[in-house]
C-alpha cells in the first residue's frame, strides 16, 4: 500500500478518459479488500509478519511483468536511500495491518486505517508547510473522534491491538510525504516498484532474525496447496491494484478520484461478512460514518479552494 505524490493541479474538466479513470480506481478499491482477505486466512495457519513476508514477495513477482511492459516509464534512481526509506514504512503499514487483520473483522481495521487522511493533513504542516486551515484542521478532529468512536480504547474487545490500524495509517501518510520527495525526482512508478522491492527483501531479513533468535516459529514450507494459492492471490490482487490504480490517476485528477478510495470500506465490509460472517457494530458504522464525512469534507474543499495539499495516488498495499 502506497501512494504517489504530485503537486496539486487544477482540476480538469470530467470527459471520457476522467471516466475511464473513475472505473479503473472503483475497481482498484473494490479489489483491494479480497488482497486484505487472502492475508487474513493466511493469518489462520502463519504469523502475521510471515504472511506480510509471503505477500511482498508475492506483489514484487506479481509487479515484475509490469515493470517490463511499462518500462519507458521508469525514470530516476531506483534504488537509493529515500526509496529504501519509503519501502521500510511500506513494511510497517502493512505488518500492523496484517497484525489487525488476525484479530478483528477487515472493515474495522480498514475504518481506522481511513484516518490516515486526517494525519496527512496534520503533518504536512510541520513537515511540509501547507497549512490546512481552521476548518480543515476541524474537520481532522472531528474524523478523529470518530476514529476513537471505532477504537474505543479501554473498552474494545479488541484491545491495543485496535492501534495497530492507526500506526499503519501513520506510517503510511509518512511515506507520503517521503515519496512526495522522491517523486520530484523520479517517475512515481520507479519509486513504487523500489519500494516494493526494499519491503520485501526488509521483510525477508525481519522474518530470518526474527526466526534465528525465536521471536516468531516459521510455517513449514511443506503446506498444503491453498496456502501458495492464497499467497499467489495477495500478490495479484496487490498487482491488479496498483496498475489499476496508476491508469487512473494517468486519465484523472486526484480530487476526482478521492471519494472513490471509500470503496473500499464497502468491499471491506463485503469480504468481512460474506467469508467469516463478521459486520461492524452500531457504534463502529458511526465511527466509520464521521471517518468519511471528515475525508469527503476535506476533499471537498480541496476541490473547492484548491489548496495547496498533497496530491495522493493510491498504490496496492
Amino acid at each position: 500500500m502506497s501512494h504517489v505524490l504530485t503537486p496539486n493541479r487544477v482540476v480538469a474538466p470530467v470527459g471520457p478518459a476522467a471516466n475511464a479513470g473513475m472505473i479503473c480506481m472503483a475497481l482498484a478499491m473494490l479489489l483491494l479488500p479480497i488482497g486484505d482477505t487472502f492475508a487474513k486466512i493466511l493469518t489462520g495457519v502463519m504469523g502475521p509478519v510471515e504472511v506480510t513476508m509471503w505477500r511482498l514477495l508475492a506483489q514484487a513477482l506479481c509487479l515484475a511483468p509490469v515493470v517490463v511492459l511499462m518500462r519507458h516509464r521508469l525514470r530516476g534512481a531506483m534504488f537509493s536511500p529515500v526509496v529504501a526509506l519509503s519501502g521500510l514504512l511500506v513494511m510497517v503499514t502493512l505488518t500492523s495491518l496484517v497484525t489487525a487483520f488476525s484479530v478483528m473483522p477487515i472493515a474495522t481495521a480498514i475504518a481506522i486505517f481511513f484516518a490516515e487522511p486526517l494525519i496527512l493533513t496534520l503533518l504536512a504542516g510541520p513537515l511540509l508547510g501547507e497549512v490546512a486551515g481552521p476548518r480543515r484542521d476541524a474537520a481532522v478532529a472531528i474524523g478523529l473522534v470518530g476514529a476513537l468512536i471505532v477504537i474505543r480504547p479501554g473498552f474494545s474487545e479488541f484491545g491495543l491491538a485496535t492501534l495497530l490500524p492507526l500506526l499503519a495509517a501513520t506510517a503510511y501518510a509518512l511515506n507520503m510525504i517521503v515519496l512526495r520527495r522522491a517523486c520530484a525526482t523520479r517517475s512515481g512508478l520507479t519509486v513504487q516498484c523500489g519500494a516494493t522491492l526494499f519491503a520485501a527483501l526488509g521483510m525477508v531479513v525481519l522474518v530470518i532474525g526474527s526466526a534465528a533468535t525465536g521471536l516468531i516459529d516459521l510455517a513449514p514450507l511443506a503446506r498444503p496447496a491453498w496456502t501458495w494459492a492464497a499467497i499467489l492471490g495477495c500478490g495479484v490482487f496487490a498487482a491488479a491494484s496498483f496498475v489499476l490504480i496508476a491508469e487512473a490517476f494517468r486519465s484523472a485528477e486526484a480530487t476526482v478520484l478521492a471519494p472513490f478510495q471509500y470503496l473500499e470500506i464497502v468491499g471491506a465490509t463485503a469480504a468481512g461478512y460474506l467469508v467469516f460472517a463478521e459486520f461492524p457494530d452500531g457504534l463502529t458504522w458511526l465511527g466509520i460514518a464521521i471517518i468519511l464525512g471528515s475525508g469527503a469534507y476535506i476533499v471537498q474543499r480541496e476541490r473547492q479552494r484548491g489548496a495547496h495539499v498533497p496530491r495522493r495516488r493510491r498504490g496496492g498495499r
